[in-house]
């Protein structure tokens, strides 16, 4: 675990695997999450012989949050630094929701950087319904009880059988919550605002050529399916994917499945 600073925005960030490896992926995170929501699939880049870069992005738990707003574009530059921090010419970008937004724009600006792209439950674009709930969890911030800011928002994430079956895991998220103070609430609500600004750009989407996947819960209900779609329809080439009984937090409620379609992704590549 180790913190970059760009200029005077320190940025949290850890390495794992192989570090002599030539295949590196960039793990980018959804909006509410840190770098510890990744670590139950770190196994299965360690199988790909594949170094892992996670890091919060600023305004997340681990990293500074300055003042908004933010920008793509920042949260771009910051990635470029830190993989050039780390000796990267170019990688692999993986990214669920919010970090798979920033992925995707960073796939369209800067091509020649990106060796392959996932997205897991993102959209290319914002209706009335996304910003109403991002609007409903400001309200849930403004309030500053941790523990009741995780179940306010934890129906829209969750699928209905995830949350049946594991009330006590999201009790015990529930409860580590009460650790976070108020800056995480000011960097969530600024992080909300720039993605309710930033994320317009599906015409832009036929831009990426290189390898894509994109991959969905088919009960996602913050992020339905019908933008997953689109993002497939619009990238040339790409691969998609549907998982069945899964709400918005795939790498939570379908690890194992999540584990098969990315090694076959990258496996498919190296071949």
């Amino acid at each position: 675990m180790s913190i970059l600073n760009i200029n005077g925005i320190d940025l949290h960030y850890e390495v794992y695997g192989n570090e002599t490896s030539r295949r590196t992926v960039f793990l980018l995170n959804g909006v509410m999450a840190s770098t510890s929501s990744w670590y139950g699939l770190l196994e299965c880049f360690e199988k790909l012989d594949m170094r892992v870069v996670l890091h919060d992005f600023m305004g997340q738990l681990k990293s500074a949050k300055p003042a908004g707003p933010y920008t793509f574009d920042q949260h771009i530059s910051h990635l470029l630094q830190l993989s050039e921090h780390l000796k990267v010419d170019s990688f692999h970008l993986l990214g669920t929701s919010y970090g798979s937004e920033v992925a995707m724009k960073c796939a369209i600006e800067h091509p020649e950087k990106v060796l392959s792209l996932t997205v897991i439950d993102g959209v290319s674009q914002v209706d009335e319904v996304m910003r109403a709930f991002l609007e409903s969890w400001k309200k849930l911030c403004d309030n500053e009880d941790p523990y009741d800011f995780f179940w306010g928002m934890a129906p829209s994430i969750y699928g209905n059988d995830f949350i049946k079956k594991n009330q006590e895991f999201l009790e015990k998220r529930a409860i580590s919550m009460r650790k976070v103070d108020r800056s995480y609430f000011e960097g969530q609500k600024t992080l909300y605002d720039t993605f309710l600004k930033e994320v317009n750009f599906t015409k832009r989407l036929h831009e990426i050529q290189c390898p894509t996947q994109v991959i969905v819960g088919e009960e996602d209900i913050l992020k339905p399916v019908k933008f997953s779609r689109i993002i497939a329809n619009n990238i040339d080439n790409s691969e998609f994917y549907v998982l069945p009984n899964c709400g918005h937090v795939t790498i939570f409620e379908k690890p194992e499945e999540l584990k098969t379609l990315i090694s076959g992704f990258y496996l498919k590549q190296r071949s």
